[in-house]
């Protein structure tokens, strides 16, 4: 069967300007041009539409998806089985959160009792799980499985106080290290400021803390360009700075 852009726009539930610019931009191009001028899609492109869908639901970028979906190698059968994972994954993620709503409501109504601690189970679940989707691999590749674990288990563990102490330490250190950026030095005091604060808020979520996996942690940051690009949104070079700030603080300088 065959599609028309309105057919297509309309089964999908997308826009008829959403298909043309995924024309424009190269990741859904129409099967052919008819005599009218007409885009026309075929099954095929009707499934590499829902593969689109898939991704971008999962948050990646138009450009990633891309890469993806037109390359050689693309298994369309296995990015499916890959997506149901990680759909699946994610419906953890929202069950948990649901039912933390849904306890609040119930406290709040009087029905139940609700501890400090499971109003913010939810989040810290979603805490853990997010990281685990975004930089799992590389930090089980440089950290062994039980290092990991226990962070995880330390982060469900933390009180009320702990989770309000870490989010205030984290704007703190971004608020400093953003000044010490501007100082462009850093072994300079500020920066070191900013190194020891940084240390201090991994220790939330580090079981036992080491100079050489702080350095190496530091390093990562540049290493792996999704670290850098929060490191660098705001100012760009933030996050070579802060590994350095960091291999002085540490002793493992470059």
């Amino acid at each position: 069967m065959e599609y028309t852009v309105q057919k297509l726009a309309s089964l999908a539930g997308v826009s008829t300007r959403t298909l043309r610019y995924y024309d424009e931009i190269g990741i859904l191009k129409p099967a052919r041009i008819n005599s009218s001028g007409y885009r026309i899609y075929s099954q095929a492109e009707l499934e590499q539409l829902q593969q689109i869908l898939f991704y971008r639901e999962l948050d990646l970028s138009l450009d990633r998806i891309k890469e993806i979906v037109t390359s050689p190698s693309f298994d369309g059968s296995r990015a499916l089985k890959e997506h149901r994972e990680k759909l699946l994954d994610k419906r953890k993620q929202l069950d948990v959160l649901i039912a933390n709503v849904e306890k609040s409501i119930a406290m709040k109504e009087g029905r139940i009792i609700m501890s400090d601690k499971e109003k913010f189970e939810g989040f810290k679940q979603k805490l853990i799980d997010d990281n685990e989707k975004n930089y799992g691999k590389e930090i089980r590749d440089k950290y062994s499985g039980e290092t990991i674990n226990k962070s995880n288990e330390k982060v469900k563990n933390m009180s009320q106080a702990e989770h309000e102490e870490v989010n205030r330490l984290q704007k703190e250190l971004s608020e400093t290290l953003a000044a010490a950026f501007k100082t462009g030095n850093p072994a300079g005091e500020l920066a070191q400021k900013a190194a020891e604060m940084h240390k201090n808020w991994l220790t939330f979520y580090w079981a036992e803390y080491s100079k050489e996996a702080h350095a190496g942690l530091a390093q990562m940051y540049v290493d792996d360009e999704r670290f850098t690009a929060f490191y660098d949104k705001e100012q760009p070079g933030t996050a070579a700075f802060l590994r350095d700030a960091i291999h002085i603080y540490t002793g493992f300088k470059n």
